[in-house]
């Protein structure tokens, strides 16, 4: 059995990060200040925007195992199986074209252009053969970019069990939605958008 690869955005790491660094100062300064109530009224806001960085810039992975490909989103979660992944494209971001419709990764984007063509041509060797099309490297599918690492992964694991003849063997079954919501996620973010509200309408009217 091969190892469950987890990839997630380094950039999104450091985003929330660097959010929550600035969160918490604002509010340790405000607190040592003495502006209780300028913390109290910004705490649920603050507290809201950190939240939602790491919902969306950190949370989402595309995790690989021996079992299919799973893509963690903002409030869905998408397992699919090997044998419903008929292509892999990265024009965008990394996007799975399955038996059960198209899915894309939150948290693998595509590269921009000016990194593509800033890209040496030794950076492409060793990658898998559906990474080319008619011999040339998409440019969502760049080595050391969100989307180009978490395609190589996924298509090295398919294409092994693609060329070993695993993949025409699985039996799919057409009721199955692979889509499942967060509903914890949901519920969250519905309560901190709502305090934030509630907290900056209340205090803006003393």
């Amino acid at each position: 059995m091969a190892e469950t690869v987890v990839l997630r955005s380094t950039f999104g790491k450091f985003l929330t990060l660097s959010v929550i660094v600035v969160v918490v100062a604002c509010l340790v300064a405000l607190g040592v200040q003495g502006e209780v109530d300028v913390a109290v009224r910004f705490v649920a806001p603050l507290v809201a925007l950190a939240y939602l960085v790491w919902l969306v810039y950190w949370a989402p992975a595309v995790e690989v195992s021996d079992g299919g490909v799973r893509l963690v989103n903002v409030f869905r979660r998408i397992d699919l199986p090997w044998p419903a992944i008929e292509r892999i494209d990265t024009k965008y971001a990394l996007t799975l074209f399955t038996k059960y419709g198209r899915f894309v990764a939150w948290a693998a984007p595509s590269a921009g252009r000016h990194r593509f063509i800033n890209t040496p041509k030794e950076d492409a060797r060793g990658l898998p053969e559906s990474s080319f099309i008619a011999g040339t490297l998409g440019q969502g599918d760049l080595p050391n970019t969100e989307s180009g690492d978490a395609a190589a992964v996924v298509r090295a694991r398919w294409e092994s069990l693609r060329d070993g003849g695993h993949l025409d063997s699985g039996l799919l079954d057409d009721a199955i939605r692979p889509v499942a919501w967060n509903p914890v996620k949901i519920a969250t973010t519905a309560v901190l958008v709502a305090a934030s509200l509630a907290s900056l309408l209340v205090f803006s009217g003393r």
